[in-house]
């Protein structure tokens, strides 16, 4: 006990002379502020295999001292060894080593802190955790790599406009018998080809690719607290955005979550499998806010520092979730960089979606595409330009939509587009341009032109934003559901109760041509180009899979819909005036017509970004009633009219007055 004592005046008083004369207003803890804790550049934090010998480093400054504890397995009993940590001063890491290579050991940190021994904590470097992420296990990286793994390549990308992106979870894609897949629910899932459904059409990665999507954006991948390991067979389900272990594969999704190279490898088979057949993969972060607060990795190494705190010294809770990290200071800044490098370097990882982005703080973000654009500009990053609520940290210096000006490179969701198309998010009733609502026209019409600086745009009359926030359209995500709240087909029944499937089907393809010909970058939610159902459930984050997963024979049911979605996707590959990469080309080539409430109508000119197509006329009718419109005097070619695409052509018309079908987009060119 003395020892602990003696360390405990002399970290204190390194803190002293180290800091004296050199204090910022801050938040302090006890009598330390954070933004005076010792920042540590090194490499080396968590574990480090050398030729002869294991070394172990631990970042916590505030601590009086540390040990380390070593296991045999990564459940229960006892530990082999205890060390006791040491650092040469207070701005270094505390540090232990082994000699040999302790490879299939398990270890954990445990910190003294103001007077008493905190939890276990496998730290927040961990690349490998052993069954439910309480151990960091000690593995040989090199092993988790799958056949062929050195000469995985990313799929080419020219322009981040050239990106369709498909929203998934595994156990939603594949845990249905319906899917034929064998590995259901499982990373494997998306790396089996060949799989139909019992009626014989195609599921899996097969699916994707004869959809034509570009990326996946995989719902959180990393090890996350809300599912029990230990006890798959009782099928809970969460979307996962329950951090625990960031740099860890979750192990449910593995076929072993008690061995950790298990879920390692399996997450790189299902990468290459995706590369292989032509699919970037993006993976969906969640630095904002930890499962647990008090007992989490960051608090049992760090107390309090990696977190913003209210006025009162409590927990601020941008993300409603009971906590919210502080991206601003310099070690959690460090962390989020640092690990979706190596998300990038050691997965193959081709992009991020950051969830609750609005709550980083700006410089980060940007710090992030910084380094990224070192490894491969072709990284895409996005995010939600919004938090849950209100942050202490001021607003102007926050990852918002509206600050995305200041962020080149990293989108946004586009929520003005969304709620104009379908209605509001939160009330299921509330309805949108497609189910006929005027005044809704200019919301749209920002959409289209992917939230960019156009002169035919009144932003006065846009429903959240007055102003456009895009420096170039690929910074707008534009989409109509995701797996948050009522999705599509949910939200379309919700808001019109008394309408017919063959009707609510027409407004499901009216709202995803908007999408799809808009500027910027597309984004569908997994199953509904087949009609998809989540049974009215708003938030189904942890509803069984009767609610969750998708029925595979509704793509037999719905063909004609998957159809048409497979044409949207066809039609904006086809044809590079959808996807003009910069604000200036859309100012340029795409004008509106004039018309009256609940019809839009553009062109899209002079063989717009390269276009074989001279002319392009798109109308959206989103009344119940068919609708006359006058457009430009020649002969047009119809390619899409009344729910059915072909580029080849569905005959003509002249200009002058066409008419347009209810609840219908149609298209012309010349």
């Amino acid at each position: 006990m003395k020892r602990y004592i003696l360390l405990s005046f002399l970290s204190i008083l390194g803190f002293i002379i180290s800091f004296s004369g050199c204090r910022k207003k801050s938040t302090v803890v006890g009598s330390t502020p954070y933004d005076d804790y010792p920042a540590y550049k090194g490499a080396d934090l968590g574990v480090t295999i050398m030729e002869d010998e294991t070394r172990f480093a631990l970042w916590a400054p505030s601590a009086d001292a540390a040990e380390l504890l070593i296991y045999d397995q990564g459940q229960g009993g006892k530990p082999v060894q205890v060390l006791a940590m040491s650092r040469k001063s207070p701005v270094e890491p505390w540090r232990a080593s082994q000699n040999g290579k302790l490879y299939g050991k398990f270890y954990t940190f445990r910190i003294h802190h103001d007077g008493k021994w905190l939890p276990e904590t496998p730290g927040i470097w961990a690349k490998a955790v052993g069954v439910n992420g309480d151990r960091a296990a000690i593995v040989d990286m090199n092993k988790t790599n799958p056949e062929g793994w050195e000469n995985d390549v990313r799929p080419p990308l020219k322009n981040f406009n050239d990106i369709i992106l498909y929203e998934m979870h595994y156990r939603d894609f594949s845990v249905d018998s319906t899917s034929g897949i064998n590995n259901r629910g499982k990373f494997l899932s998306l790396t089996e080809t060949g799989t139909r459904s019992p009626s014989g059409q195609k599921t899996g990665i097969d699916h994707l690719k004869e959809l034509g999507v570009t990326h996946v954006h995989l719902l959180p991948s990393y090890d996350f607290g809300s599912i029990d390991e230990t006890r798959l067979s009782e099928n809970k389900y969460n979307w996962g955005y329950d951090p625990k272990n960031y740099n860890v594969p979750e192990g449910s999704y593995s076929t072993d979550p008690f061995t950790p190279e298990t879920r390692i490898k399996e997450m790189k088979q299902m990468i290459k499998a995706l590369h292989d057949n032509g699919i970037r993969v993006i993976m969906d972060v969640v630095y904002n806010h930890t499962y647990t607060t008090e007992n989490s990795n960051f608090n049992l190494t760090a107390p309090g520092y990696y977190y913003r705190h209210n006025a009162e010294g409590g927990y601020s809770d941008a993300s409603a979730c009971g906590n919210e990290t502080a991206s601003e200071r310099e070690m959690m800044r460090r962390y989020i960089v640092e690990s979706v490098k190596y998300w990038v370097n050691e997965y193959h990882v081709d992009g991020f979606r950051f969830d609750l982005m609005g709550i980083h703080d700006i410089e980060t973000m940007n710090q992030v595409r910084k380094e990224l654009n070192k490894i491969d500009p072709t990284i895409f990053v996005y995010g939600e330009g919004w938090a849950a609520a209100d942050s202490p940290y001021p607003a102007e210096k926050r990852a918002l939509k509206a600050n995305a000006p200041k962020m080149p490179g990293i989108a946004v969701f586009n929520d003005d587009l969304r709620d104009a198309v379908k209605g509001h998010y939160s009330d299921g009733a509330s309805q949108g341009f497609v189910s006929g609502v005027k005044g809704l026209e200019e919301s749209v019409k920002f959409g289209i032109v992917g939230a960019t600086n156009h002169p035919e745009i009144n932003y006065h009359n846009v429903n959240y934003s007055d102003a456009p926030y895009a420096l170039t359209p690929a910074q707008s995500i534009n989409y109509v559901s995701s797996h948050d709240d009522l999705c599509l087909v949910d939200k379309l029944k919700a808001s019109n109760p008394e309408m017919a499937e063959q009707d609510l089907i027409r407004l499901d393809k009216l709202a995803q041509t908007i999408v799809f010909t808009s500027q910027g970058v597309p984004f569908i939610f997994n199953g509904e180009e087949i009609f998809r159902t989540k049974k009215g459930v708003h938030n189904s984050y942890q509803s069984p899979d009767s609610v969750n997963a998708i029925d595979w024979e509704n793509k037999t049911r719905y063909r004609d819909l998957f159809n048409y979605y497979q044409g949207l996707i066809a039609l904006r590959k086809n044809h590079p005036a959808f996807r003009i990469p910069t604000s200036e080309g859309i100012r340029s080539h795409l004008h509106f017509l004039d018309t009256s409430p609940g019809v839009i109508a553009y062109m899209l000119g002079e063989h717009a970004n390269g276009d074989s197509w001279r002319e392009i006329l798109v109308i959206f009718n989103g009344d119940s009633i068919s609708r006359k419109v006058n457009i430009p005097e020649g002969n047009w070619t119809v390619v899409v009219k009344d729910g059915v695409i072909n580029e080849a052509g569905m005959g003509t018309v002249k200009g002058g007055s066409v008419e347009v079908p209810y609840s219908s987009a149609l298209i012309l060119k010349r």
